[in-house]
């Protein structure tokens, strides 16, 4: 049963185990299994929103709406005004629906909330939040570090927990220390504050599941591992009286192809190259037609667009091998991507399938960010940046050596990253054939059946916050 206190109402931790499906749940997950398990809890499929990325997942959950109402149709989109792409964007106010914490304020106006690393966190109107943010130098040194609010939890928490162990959030150290600081994290806020409502992000099988894919044995081990952080955090807050609720994103499915749809554009005379310092970049807003990619996405802008061009561009679109499907104006609706971010066509991947931003034909000319982590710069995400380049003789002193230089106040080029998408083996984005692989949600609820749509993920979150009800 949830501990009420009659004055304030239940209080509710959950977990976003990013990566979690039905397919995991059992041997190599022991502590999620019990729970799932346990009286009065059910297990529930959810059918992924389009696309099944973090950003438009989780906007989803947290509005009850769908990207064409909530605006955020994937990690990042090209802005029509700036002619810029903008990628991991951290502002609350994208996010254009009524948040799940204001809605329950309607009827219970003392709800306490905190957001521990779940996107489009900063200036959002709960209590208590915590997110990355590094610092830019002037001398190009870029400094870890993370944001809060209130200001004062920054330094209170790193005095306490050390670091952010930023590496470990996203690049080619990525892994289990960056799950296990937020989690301590969410123990901290929790004993300090008390919420009614603590948004908590556990990444860490995004990591090796698009590494290796899900079915590798270093993705099993991140099973266990991350098993191991959510079961110690659903028995602390059991003993604080807090009730757990287990959510997932997306399942990641095994990929072995890769679609490059801006070096096919550049073939068809679509893409606008320049040069600068001697390798090329994509001139977006002189292109007639460039993708942005985003996993097993692609939004596809066309600036100076004209029906016969854009018939073109889908056609072409449609008979790269890869694509299941192509989608344009109204018919974006289908999808739920029916907004003026989305691009003019919209393109998914067949399942074993995802896009690379690449444009560039020869490697020697590539630009300097794409040997880098640079998640804003790149014309889509990246996941090649999980990797070392395989080519680099003692990449961890190579790597030594260049830090040493940078915290000098030389300016080095940090280009570590390879250039072969093939190296990543599972993806995400689109919606799997089986349901093993569908995302899920775990916990108490009063919602019938087996099977939820996305959108319902965001009822059955304000039906505990404001009932309690088992």
């Amino acid at each position: 049963m949830v501990k009420l206190d009659h004055d304030r109402g239940p209080r509710i931790a959950i977990l976003n185990v990013v990566g979690l499906c039905k397919r995991h749940l059992g041997e190599h997950t022991p502590k999620l299994t019990s729970f799932a398990k346990s009286e009065g809890n059910k297990e529930y499929l959810i059918r992924p929103v389009m696309p099944a990325v973090t950003c438009s997942v989780q906007s989803t959950y947290l509005t009850g709406k769908l990207p064409t109402e909530h605006g955020i149709v994937g990690n990042g989109w090209y802005d029509r005004e700036l002619n810029e792409h903008q990628f991991w964007k951290q502002s609350n106010k994208l996010v254009q629906c009524e948040k799940l914490w204001d809605s329950v304020k309607k009827k219970r106006p003392n709800l306490k909330s905190a957001n521990l690393f779940w996107w489009y966190n900063m200036y959002s109107n709960v209590d208590f939040s915590i997110t990355p943010r590094p610092l830019y130098r002037s001398d190009g040194l870029k400094a870890f570090d993370i944001h809060s609010h209130p200001l004062s939890i920054r330094c209170e928490i790193k005095q306490e927990l050390g670091n952010f162990p930023f590496p470990a959030f996203w690049g080619p150290k990525a892994g289990i220390s960056s799950s296990q600081w937020i989690a301590d994290a969410a123990r901290w806020v929790e004993k300090k504050y008390h919420p009614d409502l603590n948004l908590i992000y556990l990444p860490h099988l995004d990591y090796d599941f698009q590494r290796y894919g899900p079915s590798d044995p270093r993705s099993l081990k991140a099973l266990a591992e991350i098993d191991q952080i959510a079961g110690s955090l659903i028995d602390f807050f059991s003993t604080q009286g807090v009730e757990c609720l287990v959510l997932s994103e997306y399942g990641i499915t095994e990929v072995s192809k890769v679609i490059y749809p801006n070096r096919i554009f550049r073939h068809q005379g679509w893409l606008n190259l320049k040069e600068e310092f001697g390798l090329e970049t994509l001139d977006s807003g002189g292109s007639q037609a460039f993708a942005l990619t985003d996993h097993q996405i692609a939004h596809i802008y066309l600036p100076q667009s004209n029906p016969a061009l854009r018939r073109k561009v889908r056609s072409c679109l449609e008979s790269m091998d890869g694509v299941a499907t192509v989608f344009e104006g109204k018919e974006r609706e289908m999808c739920g991507l029916n907004h003026q971010r989305a691009g003019d066509l919209v393109a998914l991947a067949e399942e074993d399938a995802w896009f690379a931003y690449y444009f560039w034909e020869d490697d020697e000319l590539a630009p300097e960010f794409a040997r880098c982590i640079d998640i804003h710069r790149k014309h889509g995400y990246d996941p090649v940046e999980l990797f070392v380049n395989p080519e680099i003789t003692f990449p961890t002193l190579i790597a030594a050596r260049k830090l040493l230089a940078k915290k000098l106040g030389f300016r080095i080029h940090m280009d570590f990253i390879p250039l072969n998408p093939y190296l990543v083996k599972g993806s995400h984005g689109a919606k799997p054939k089986s349901s093993l692989d569908w995302p899920v949600l775990l916990g108490k609820t009063s919602i019938s059946g087996n099977s939820i749509e996305s959108t319902t993920v965001h009822e059955i979150l304000m039906d505990r916050l404001l009932t309690g009800e088992t």
